[in-house]
Formats: C-alpha cells, sequence, structure tokens
C-alpha cells in the first residue's frame, strides 16, 4: 500500500495503540521516524524503543508509557503536511499547550524539539504536536 504521508500514518498508529490501551505498537522504519521515536523517548513521552532488522523493511518497536492507567502521550497532531508545508523561523515556533508539550522541527541540523530548536536558533518545517 502506497502511503502518501508517512510521517501522519506513524502518529495514527501510536493515537491508535494509545486508545486501545496497546502496551507496544510497531511501525515500518525510515531515518525521520527513528528520529522522531528517539525525541519521544528523550521527552519521556514513551517508556523505550527497539528497530527490529527484517530482510524486507526494518520496524520500530514502540513501548508506549502509562501513568496510573492513563496514557502519557493525551494527544498528537500532525502540522506541516505534504499539500500545506508549515515552516517557521526561531523566534516564532509554537508552544505546545503553553510549554506541557512538544512541538518536533525539521531543520537544518537535524530533528529536534522546539525547545532545542530556540536555543540553537534555527527554524525550520514544524512536523507535529505532542502533548
Amino acid at each position: 500500500m502506497s502511503k502518501t504521508d508517512p510521517i501522519a500514518d506513524y502518529l495514527t498508529r501510536i493515537r491508535n495503540a494509545v486508545k486501545a490501551r496497546q502496551r507496544r505498537v510497531d511501525i515500518p522504519a525510515s531515518k525521520l521516524k527513528r528520529a522522531i521515536t528517539q525525541i519521544l523517548l528523550e521527552q519521556k513521552f514513551i517508556a523505550n524503543y527497539t528497530v527490529l532488522e527484517d530482510n524486507k523493511q526494518n520496524i520500530i518497536r514502540i513501548l508506549l508509557k502509562y501513568h496510573n492507567g492513563k496514557p502519557v502521550i493525551q494527544g498528537l497532531r500532525r502540522v506541516s503536511r505534504p499539500g500545506i508545508r508549515y515552516y517557521k523561523p526561531a523566534s516564532e515556533l509554537p508552544r505546545v499547550r503553553n510549554g506541557l508539550g512538544i512541538a518536533i522541527v525539521s531543520t537544518s541540523k537535524g530533528v529536534m524539539t522546539d525547545a532545542q530548536a530556540r536555543k540553537e536558533n534555527v527554524g525550520g518545517e514544524v512536523l507535529a504536536y505532542i502533548w
């Protein structure tokens, strides 16, 4: 099946797994998805992840995190889409839920959170909001 927006598919798989109270979710791997998953781990939105090597397609297995029975990830939203790209300079990067969430930004220095991009004074494409 052809996917025109793999990042939206990635976020939807996580959203569906959280709503179904699953402990883990498997997602087809790519460098961008690995970078986003690493950010989620560093920001403590997920418990852990592993990359399963396969002869056809590598798979990212994400272990979701729950606190007192409630999921740590409360919401995910795709911002920049293939039809409408959303670029912002460092000074105009959005704050998600007044600092309680993160915006994932693809910059010239790699994929990072909005806070890291502001600190390094680089703008870029705002990929998603996670809170």
